[in-house]
């Protein structure tokens, strides 16, 4: 009976992302669900915390309820929300809102969005979450000069020397898909270093609530493996989990295939700085090969070479060569699960915090960073725990 109620579902997600409205469309392609919707809150109706460094916020109603959601928003103030950061009383919104990443979304596609907010989604009369940032943190002037300094105006402008499927994907990857505001590393006032391709920080690597997106330039991977990844999560060499697992789940899944191919066509173009080999090179141990051996290798292989469409592949994996092993190590410890789409079903990777210590962990994850052809750099003990502190 479970099984035939997950088909079930599944099925439906399919059928539902055949029959959406233009409006939905944008919605999905701006993930909205991710932030709006709470994993025991009604769709959209906000309650999804946030840490940042200056304390948690909440996401906000954003069904047409007139009392707790946007129902009484013009299109004119909805476009300023979403574009400039400025709610319809005149307060700055927290740039945790990637409108800076709106801004360049179309003028058609924030007009689709609006109507489709207004008239397809229902209204859920739940009241918004108080964020929780002592003063003078809470004051919100300062948002405003913040986006003076930072803040680009305009929408996205084609370039005529690229293709229109690279500046389709362009469009899609700094606009409603807002890519950067994981990818991309964070400067002294937490705005993203870059907002496009001209800069080599764009797409570079980021950290964020204790995971690390790695870096999306450079990338060694095929455009139909890419794409494969976007719609479903895995391909033949790879899976997705952690925090990118909810935007397949809830965004990229329902994209058409054009336009996954043209974000993969526009990332696959971005080239990566040459990076210096780590001053200290991971190396695998005797301990670290049993604790592979033990725990590991059932599901991996010995050789590190997975399973197609199911476990990811060792060797070459992004994640464990990434210069930033915060993800790897909250993976080893605490487990991952990859996306539930309508083409394939969840998997779930055990936890082995509870059993590994500190140094047992890093000696695995050091000989998974010099195994296959690995090259990353080495991991500390250290380094363990901090991820260890960031997954309670």
């Amino acid at each position: 009976m479970k099984k035939l109620m997950i088909f079930a579902t599944l099925m439906a997600t399919a059928g539902s992302a055949m029959a959406m409205s233009e409006g939905e469309y944008v919605a999905k392609s701006a993930d909205c669900a991710a932030c709006h919707t709470s994993p025991q809150g009604a769709d959209l109706s906000g309650g999804v915390r946030f840490a940042t460094p200056v304390g948690e916020i909440y996401s906000t109603n954003i069904t047409p309820d007139i009392q707790h959601g946007i129902g009484g928003y013009s299109f004119e103030e909805f476009d300023k929300a979403m574009r400039e950061g400025i709610a319809k009383d005149g307060h700055a919104l927290y740039p945790a809102m990637p409108y800076t990443s709106y801004i360049k979304m179309s003028g058609k596609d924030m007009r689709a969005l609006y109507d489709y907010l207004m008239k397809e989604v229902k209204p859920q009369p739940v009241a918004n979450r108080e964020n929780d940032i002592s003063w003078p943190m809470s004051v919100r002037w300062p948002l405003r000069v913040w986006n003076s300094i930072f803040l680009e105006d305009g929408e996205y402008r084609p370039q005529a020397d690229q293709s229109a499927q690279w500046n389709r994907g362009a469009y899609l990857v700094q606009g409603a898909g807002h890519c950067g505001a994981c990818h991309t590393p964070r400067g002294w006032a937490q705005q993203e270093k870059a907002l496009d391709e001209k800069d080599m920080a764009f797409l570079s690597g980021g950290e964020l609530d204790g995971w690390s997106a790695p870096s999306l330039r450079g990338l060694k991977i095929s455009q139909p493996e890419l794409v494969a990844l976007l719609k479903s999560g895995r391909n033949t060499h790879d899976a997705v989990s952690g925090p990118m697992g909810e935007v397949i789940t809830n965004s990229t899944q329902f994209m058409t295939d054009d336009d996954l191919n043209s974000m993969a066509v526009y990332l696959l173009s971005l080239k990566a700085e040459a990076q210096p080999a780590p001053a200290k090179k991971a190396v695998a141990t005797e301990a670290g090969q049993q604790t592979f051996m033990r725990y590991c290798s059932t599901c991996h292989g010995v050789k590190g070479d997975g399973k197609a469409f199911a476990i990811p592949a060792l060797a070459g994996n992004l994640t464990i060569n990434a210069e930033n092993p915060q993800t790897l190590l909250r993976v080893i410890l605490y487990g991952a699960q990859t996306p539930v789409t309508a083409e394939h079903m969840s998997n779930t990777m055990p936890g082995y915090g509870w059993t590994l210590t500190d140094q047992q962990a890093a000696d695995l994850t050091n000989t998974l960073r010099a195994s296959w052809g690995n090259q990353a750099a080495a991991v500390t003990p250290g380094d363990v725990a901090k991820a260890r502190k960031a997954g309670k």
